[in-house]
Parts: C-alpha cells; sequence; structure tokens
C-alpha cells in the first residue's frame, strides 16, 4: 500500500518538474517569422521583442539583402517588411505570389540625410554644399535608396546640379550595409547620403546634417503578410502590433517619422 503511495506520488513530482520547465501557452505554432531590409531592422527587431515577451511568442526576425533570405521566406515567412515602395513591389515578385497584396500598409517615413565625419570637419549644412569641387560622396544605388541622389540633385529641372553632384560621387554601393562598412574603410569619403536611421543606429561613425525642406525625400518601410501568416492569429497581431501607438513610439525611437495625433 506505502509503496503505491510512494510511486505515485513520484509520479506526481517528475510531472510537476517537466511541467515546471515548458512555458505556459507555448505551443510548436507560437513562432513567428518575419524577413525584410536592413534599413528597418533595428526598430522591427525591438517591435518583435517586446511583442514576444508581451506574448510569449518566439519571434524570428531577420534582415539583409534580398538574396539572403528570399528562399527560406518563400517556406516559412509569415510576414515581410519593406524599406520602400517600390521594394515592396520587388518583394511581391521576389516571393511568388506569397504575399497576400490585399495587406501590404506603408507604416512610417524616413527622411534623407547627409552623414558626414564627427565633428562635421567639412562644415556642410546643406545638400547645396555636397557641390563643391573635390568633396568625395558614398551614396546607395539600391536597397529602398534606388534614385535617391538622383531624385534630390535634379529637385529642381536643372541637368548642372545633377553633373555637379554626379562628379563628386567617389563609391556607389549596392546596398546600405556595404556602404556603412566603405564609410568605416575609407576615412577620406566626407559624405555618406543615406536616410537618418542609419545615424541613429550607428551615432559613433558619423553626424548627421538634417536636409532643408526643399532638398528632403523620404521613403517608407512598409509591412505585409504572406498567405500562410493571414490565417495565423499571432501574425495578425503583430501586423497591427507595429502598427499602433506602441509600434510607432518604438519606429519614432530609431528616427521613423510617425503619424501626428489629429
Amino acid at each position: 500500500m506505502y509503496k503505491k503511495i510512494f510511486y505515485i506520488v513520484l509520479a506526481l513530482i517528475v510531472c510537476l518538474n517537466i511541467t515546471a520547465m515548458v512555458p505556459l501557452h507555448v505551443s510548436a505554432e507560437d513562432v513567428l517569422y518575419v524577413y525584410g531590409p536592413g534599413g528597418p531592422y533595428p526598430a522591427m527587431k525591438e517591435a518583435g521583442e517586446i511583442f514576444g515577451k508581451k506574448l510569449n511568442v518566439k519571434m524570428e526576425v531577420a534582415a539583409g539583402p534580398t538574396n539572403q533570405w528570399v528562399e527560406k521566406a518563400r517556406k516559412d515567412a509569415d510576414i515581410i517588411y519593406s524599406g520602400a515602395e517600390y521594394m515592396m513591389t520587388d518583394f511581391i515578385f521576389a516571393m511568388e505570389g506569397r504575399i497576400d497584396e490585399t495587406t501590404v500598409t506603408p507604416l512610417y517615413l524616413r527622411p534623407s540625410s547627409i552623414l558626414v565625419r564627427p565633428g562635421n570637419p567639412k562644415k556642410i549644412k546643406d545638400f547645396p554644399d555636397l557641390f563643391r569641387p573635390g568633396m568625395k560622396i558614398l551614396v546607395v544605388n539600391g536597397s529602398g535608396q534606388a534614385g535617391l541622389w538622383e531624385d534630390i540633385a535634379g529637385k529642381d529641372g536643372d541637368i548642372e546640379t545633377v553633373k555637379k553632384f554626379r562628379k563628386n560621387i567617389v563609391a556607389y554601393a549596392p546596398n546600405s550595409a556595404l556602404a556603412k562598412k566603405l564609410w568605416a574603410e575609407n576615412k577620406d569619403i566626407d559624405v555618406w547620403l543615406i536616410w537618418n536611421i542609419w545615424q541613429i543606429a550607428n551615432p559613433d561613425l558619423a553626424d548627421l546634417v538634417p536636409m532643408s525642406k526643399k532638398y528632403v525625400r523620404y521613403r517608407d518601410c512598409g509591412i505585409a503578410l504572406t498567405k500562410q501568416g493571414k490565417d495565423k492569429e499571432l501574425a495578425k497581431k503583430f501586423y497591427d502590433f507595429v502598427q499602433s501607438e506602441d509600434g510607432g513610439r518604438i519606429f519614432a525611437k530609431w528616427g521613423w517619422i510617425t503619424p501626428k495625433k489629429k
């Protein structure tokens, strides 16, 4: 009799210990897979961390050039985020029909900015200063910034300003991550034309010179559910979370412009 009771108690203890080791409300399905470019990544990653802790969800937020993640994303992506409208369109094609196009939503904007060496040794104040002879400029020719420098330099319809700016470009990077590497390795480059968010994420690498209203340009971070993600309640909740006031505060912290309260 006592022996039987002993084994029952032992079995209960084992069960309780196993239960204590497993987080409550977590199943094999409570993992969300999110993919996109590097620019919005710091904000999206933090949003994922906060959302994951709040709902006890494992968040896998990946970032980088499309060719590094698209093959895996075709298999498991729940959410795709972008760094420009044309980029989201490219993702729709790259994902081969797996994105639910009805869910594509622009989230927040970020402004083009002039990044300079710490202390701003060339005393740059605005975009026209970049036309000075001998100025060495780094631009990104892709990754949400295709055509950005041309949009700014040619905004007045004056081909001479485009010529002056182009003459000062010393490096073209295919994406922002490689631009960051070029900037760090080539100290003779004076200016890095990119979004403000890269200086906020890397404050020791550069100082930021805001562009005046006349020259500044904006592009957005967008988000979309995949057809797989649309069937997941948690994916829809994260999709809503990044659009909420809480999500907006996270993005604002990383330099994104959020809608003004009416």
